[in-house]
């Protein structure tokens, strides 16, 4: 018994500056952001806590009657669903050509995996020049191919598709590594049952890697969507939402109500909101897995 207390003290110790940290900064934010969404606090209020007041659901209300957020909500599900997507069959297709142990393997996994680590704002503003309709390298490649330039950022029907590349890129290579470290984990032995069963290349990639490989595409996913889900500074550095509300994402929209017009209260009813869908979506993911799993 007292072994155990002693291990169970010593855990405690090691947990609580995390727990403390994980409480400031996220459970206390989280209760002033529910308490905020019932009421109309704004710039006045900032001034003087008076001039707050409870306005029960009435935030809720006008959220759900106001046509921005259904078209920031509709952007930002289209971008995490064609995003995520492409990212994830992005990330696979990478850990398959890299998972072998072959010369500079290690230096392409290096190199797919560094845009993730690189400040979301520098590469925003590098593919900015990049889609630029006069100066960038792409329209001068497609202008080399006898195509006329196009207005990536510019144009409501470019705007979205040219952010979802960007973020593919960027976000591909934290999949890849955890795909590659679900294909080690394979036992080579199920390969060479299948080989010697007659099984081509495709028949063990569908019935050897893929069902072996679902809880890691379970993981990957959640983290994909969640992720894309939170979509702020692309468009927030690249479009500012534009052009025509095209790029606008929920995250932006709750930035602009709470920090440019000081609608903080509203502003706190979209974070909730928000905080609800993505944690919706995150238990279909996982209940769906089971299902197929059982």
């Amino acid at each position: 018994m007292t072994t155990e207390r002693s291990t169970s003290r010593a855990a405690w110790l090691f947990l609580t500056p995390a727990l403390v940290l994980i409480g400031v900064f996220f459970v206390l934010p989280v209760i002033a952001s529910l308490l905020l969404s019932f009421t109309d606090f704004d710039i006045y209020a900032v001034a003087d806590l008076r001039n707050a007041r409870i306005v029960g659901v009435k935030n809720y209300g006008d959220l759900l009657h106001a046509p921005i957020f259904w078209t920031a909500l509709r952007n930002t599900a289209f971008f995490a669903v064609v995003g995520g997507t492409l990212t994830m069959a992005a990330a696979l297709a990478a850990a398959l050509a890299l998972a072998a142990r072959r010369p500079f393997n290690g230096f392409f996994r290096t190199i797919y995996f560094t845009p993730f680590v690189l400040t979301v704002v520098a590469i925003a503003i590098m593919w900015r020049y990049l889609y630029h309709p006069r100066y960038g390298l792409l329209n001068y490649l497609l202008g080399l191919a006898g195509l006329g330039p196009i207005d990536f950022l510019g144009d409501p029907h470019w705007s979205m598709p040219a952010i979802i590349v960007l973020a593919v890129w960027r976000n591909f290579g934290y999949g890849m590594l955890i795909f590659i470290a679900g294909l080690q984990a394979i036992p080579a032995q199920l390969y060479e049952a299948a080989q010697l069963d007659g099984a081509g290349a495709w028949a063990r990639f569908r019935h050897v890697t893929l069902p072996m490989l679902r809880p890691t595409f379970v993981f990957v996913g959640v983290i994909t969507a969640i992720g894309f889900f939170q979509l702020f500074t692309e468009p927030y550095v690249l479009t500012q939402g534009g052009p025509l509300k095209s790029t606008l994402s929920v995250m932006l929209y709750m930035y602009e109500e709470g920090f440019r017009w000081w609608r903080i209260g509203h502003a706190a009813a979209v974070a909730v909101v928000f905080f609800l869908i993505v944690l919706f979506v995150t238990w279909l993911q996982l209940r769906l897995q089971r299902e197929r799993t059982a």
